[in-house]
């Protein structure tokens, strides 16, 4: 065996030791998720030993965040006509601030003040540290009853209470059948009951996509292998699982686009209505097709971007040239829910919309900016991506239950058709209803809007 002098021996030795150093000095998550170093059962043990003081400090953090109280808005349902929509501010202020006196000060101030209200501030995952898909518990059950599939984990449960959340389940409008309005039947959509209630609706083509979209695979969280949380080895879940009668039921997971996991978003579950306007997807990566998204879904909503993990619990790989193509033309007939009061491009019909509603939209036409990047002829999008910059009125590097907190960066507009059905707004959700959503822009934005035009907003806002 060949020596090495005593020169290349030392080099060689302190390349191990730096690089070395190196790696220590990372986070062990930095990029990939580390392999369980204990048996599942105990790991399963100490995860649910763990699970009421986690759900304590999330319950915790929202109510010192948020009033959580059940406020509906008076006489709004949203479009199933089964669920109120909330109302109100729910955002709490420091103590001895007013909305008017925050608007007042700049950004700077509310630095270094300390002032930024806690509900503005991104709002973590209820386990920042594992991450993964959550889902609310009216989803859980009826894939239970129907599938005896089962969502739920041993770790950690849904956060938010069930007022905040969308209806469930929520009614499905066809580009290709606008005549029948729900076609639904006030039914959550699973592989179970798919082909009795579509076909002779959708075609062949559509049908086979809707069947891929309803079909479990292997994810993260829910799979056979020793690192899931699913009590049982599981089936996985399947697109519409989150995507709930191709809307959204509040499902979150963490976005697959950054690292290391303390600096992992959360991630709300966005509406699939109105896909065929839309040409951009993803909250970050700005992906050009819904087919590139349906097929980029399968590794990294499914496992968090992660190609390892993903090869070795069974990554579904749809075929490019045939299932991905039907899993599109399904998701691009998904249309939005009626809005009787706007008229063809998007606006108001003066003979229908009330003098409050009016007003609203002059608003969010003009001193409110919102139609700048949430265009009416387009759908309220503009189908690009935008930095609000919030980072200017908070000290970076502060945490939240385990989140980092870091710039936002931009982030793709959502469309405002159907609103009122999507709560909680923002891409985390951080903000529970519209009226607080409203307060986020006009501090965010410099507004100054004063109460009535506020309020105005609000209602221009359910009309959509």
């Amino acid at each position: 065996m060949r020596s090495h002098s005593p020169a290349v021996s030392c080099l060689f030795g302190f390349l191990v030791c730096a690089v070395g150093a190196f790696a220590a000095s990372l986070p062990p998550d930095g990029s990939y998720r580390p392999l369980p170093a204990a048996p599942f059962d105990e790991v399963k043990g100490d995860d649910e030993a763990q699970k009421p003081q986690v759900m304590q400090r999330q319950r915790h953090l929202l109510e010192e965040r948020y009033d959580l109280s059940d406020r509906a808005v008076p006489n709004v349902l949203m479009s199933g006509g089964r669920k109120t929509v909330q109302g109100g501010v729910r955002v709490k202020l420091p103590s001895g601030v007013t909305w008017d006196s925050l608007a007042k000060l700049s950004p700077d101030e509310i630095r270094e003040r300390g002032v930024l209200p806690e509900g503005f501030f991104p709002l973590p995952h209820v386990k920042q540290a594992t991450g993964g898909q959550v889902f609310p518990n009216e989803e859980i059950d009826e894939i239970q009853r129907q599938e005896q599939r089962n969502l739920r984990r041993f770790d950690v449960d849904f956060d938010l209470p069930d007022h905040f959340t969308p209806e469930f389940p929520a009614p499905i409008f066809l580009t290709t059948h606008p005549e029948l309005g729900d076609v639904s039947r006030g039914q959550l959509v699973t592989i179970k009951n798919f082909y009795e209630l579509f076909v002779g609706i959708l075609t062949p083509v559509q049908l086979e996509g809707m069947r891929l979209l309803l079909t479990p695979f292997p994810q993260e969280e829910f799979n056979q292998t020793e690192d899931r949380k699913s009590a049982d080895q599981s089936l996985g879940v399947t697109c519409l699982d989150c995507h709930a009668n191709f809307h959204t039921n509040g499902a979150f997971h963490q976005t697959p686009d950054v690292r290391p996991q303390a600096a992992r978003f959360r991630l709300d579950t966005v509406s699939l209505r109105g896909l065929f306007n839309q040409q951009i997807h993803g909250s970050k990566r700005s992906l050009r097709s819904v087919e590139d998204f349906s097929q980029f879904e399968q590794r990294t909503a499914y496992f968090n971007g992660d190609q390892m993990s993903a090869q070795r619990k069974g990554v579904h790989l749809p075929n490019r040239f045939d299932q991905v193509p039907m899993m599109a033309q399904m998701q691009n007939i998904i249309d939005f829910p009626p809005a009787p009061k706007l008229d063809p491009t998007g606006h108001l019909d003066p003979m229908k919309a009330t003098p409050q509603e009016l007003a609203g939209e002059q608003l969010f036409m003009g001193k409110g900016r919102c139609s700048s990047c949430h265009v009416p002829e387009t759908a309220f999008m503009d189908n690009n991506m935008h930095d609000l910059q919030l980072e200017r009125f908070y000290r970076i590097g502060q945490t939240r239950n385990g989140l980092v907190i870091l710039p936002d960066g931009p982030i793709k507009t959502l469309t405002l058709r159907g609103i009122k059905d999507s709560p909680p707004y923002l891409h985390d959700g951080r903000l529970l209803t519209l009226a607080d959503t409203v307060e986020f822009f006009n501090l965010v934005l410099g507004l100054k809007l004063s109460q009535p035009e506020k309020e105005n907003l609000v209602a221009y806002l359910l009309t959509l």
